[in-house]
């Protein structure tokens, strides 16, 4: 089984009090201490990024390692990433991420990971990047479009409540035929893909929504998807 869970912001990153979409991720591994690897590159390999994740997957059950492509932890790094069951990767610059990935090699044993069931996940440029193109912020001041992995069809857009301009750059891109249909999910929300196909959306906050969002003849239709909130029977989170 190969799964994508695609977040548009939240967990550790921005909820570091809410973990309710990190504790997901690693349920789906079905391992009592499932080994999850970060991958910070988007940030620049960030020291305080890096700290954040540690602090938050320390509290919960799992194995936490992280890879930083400037600090190479070991040489073989097909064998050190496939060693792990959940790779999570973190927000920042998504075009600058994928160059340094491809540079590496990564992007190749990502593929490999996926095809062999290692469980894919991220938010923000960690979410844009498994699918065949996304908007991002990559580029400056103005929303630009970057082309992804390509592990999931069509097109993403993170933050989609969080930033105001995401949402109109998002259907505007699509309208005119510069991006296929895709996701838009907001902050605390996350795309739960199996196989390839929407498996489910969940949440972490009760009011955030993910959307799928087409375009036909000039006109976009923007449907809300059902979800599942993840605290309902805890409001403040993992961590009360």
């Amino acid at each position: 089984m190969k799964q994508i869970i695609a977040m548009g912001g939240g967990g550790f990153s921005m909820e570091p009090d809410n973990l309710a979409l990190d504790q997901y991720i690693l349920d789906q591994s079905q391992k009592a201490l499932p080994k999850i690897l970060f991958l910070p590159t988007a940030s620049g390999d960030a020291e305080g990024y890096i700290k954040r994740f540690y602090d938050a997957f320390n509290s919960l059950p799992c194995t936490p390692s992280h890879l930083s492509l400037f600090k190479l932890p070991a040489r073989d790094l097909e064998r050190f990433i496939l060693d792990h069951d959940i790779v999570y990767v973190g927000g920042g610059n998504t075009k600058s991420m994928l160059a340094l990935w491809r540079e590496w090699g990564v992007d190749k044993i990502l593929r490999k990971g996926y095809e062999k069931g290692i469980i894919l996940s991220g938010l923000s440029a960690g979410s844009i990047c498994w699918f065949d193109s996304g908007v991002t912020d990559s580029f400056g001041d103005e929303l630009d479009i970057v082309e992804g992995l390509g592990f999931i069809q069509g097109s993403h857009s993170p933050h989609y409540d969080g930033e105001a301009e995401r949402r109109p750059a998002f259907h505007s891109f699509i309208e005119r035929g510069l991006l296929h249909d895709g996701y838009g999910a907001d902050d605390g929300a996350a795309l739960h893909f199996v196989d390839g196909a929407l498996k489910g959306v969940l949440t972490s906050r009760p009011h955030a929504s993910a959307y799928r969002v087409e375009g036909r003849d000039g006109i976009i239709s923007e449907t809300k998807l059902d979800h599942t909130y993840l605290n309902e029977h805890n409001p403040k989170g993992v961590h009360p």
